[in-house]
């Protein structure tokens, strides 16, 4: 018999908000401009400014560790100081240490850049960086954050094979909301996601 924390069943699994409908994402999809990336140059996170408050004390990072975590604690300072999360990515859960679960951007902020955003105001930038109302900000173990790292589907999916659908779905959404660019390598890889996975 095993004693301890036993997973939530996958009910409790917790996805961020307003992932679109398999027909919705093939549409904007469709929608969406093919071209190569930009450049790098130029680039640097600080042009993103991230987990500003959005919800007063909250920011955006304890707003979505509260959003899709379970029994979640909060200092006065809105702090998560207990809970459980789910990483999605590679189907693990973090329980009780806050600081062990990452907040990923589904679109990473350089590859945001290389598709359109380098050309935005730094207003439009942080809202990007810190969207809580799309599926933009995905609890993550920081081992899957960090593998995953700036790569487009393409190049990087979840070792957990049943996102994949949900995955593909809110990458498109982001890059539509925000009218990113996509590669015809990357276009391809959430095209044959959509068709086996959803």
């Amino acid at each position: 018999m095993l004693l301890g924390w036993s997973a939530p069943a996958a009910a409790d699994h917790t996805l961020p908000p307003n992932i679109p409908g398999d027909s919705a994402a093939q549409s904007q999809l469709d929608s969406l401009t093919v071209a190569p990336k930009g450049p790098q140059s130029g680039y640097d996170r600080s042009l993103f400014p991230h987990w500003y408050v959005v919800d007063s004390p909250c920011t955006a990072r304890q707003v979505v560790l509260q959003r899709d975590g379970h029994g979640v604690v909060t200092d006065s300072g809105c702090q998560p100081t207990a809970g459980s999360w789910w990483s999605a990515f590679d189907d693990e859960w973090v329980y009780d240490v806050p600081g062990d679960i990452s907040v990923d951007h589904m679109v990473p902020l350089s590859e945001a850049w290389k598709t359109g955003a380098a050309d935005w105001s730094t207003s439009r930038r942080a809202d990007f960086a810190n969207d809580v109302t799309s599926s933009q900000l995905w609890p993550a173990t920081p081992s899957s954050n960090s593998t995953k790292g700036d790569r487009d589907p393409s190049e990087w999916m979840p070792t957990n094979t049943a996102v994949h659908c949900d995955y593909a779905k809110s990458w498109i959404n982001v890059k539509y909301v925000y009218d990113l660019t996509v590669t015809s390598s990357e276009e391809s890889t959430l095209q044959s996601t959509l068709d086996t996975a959803c």
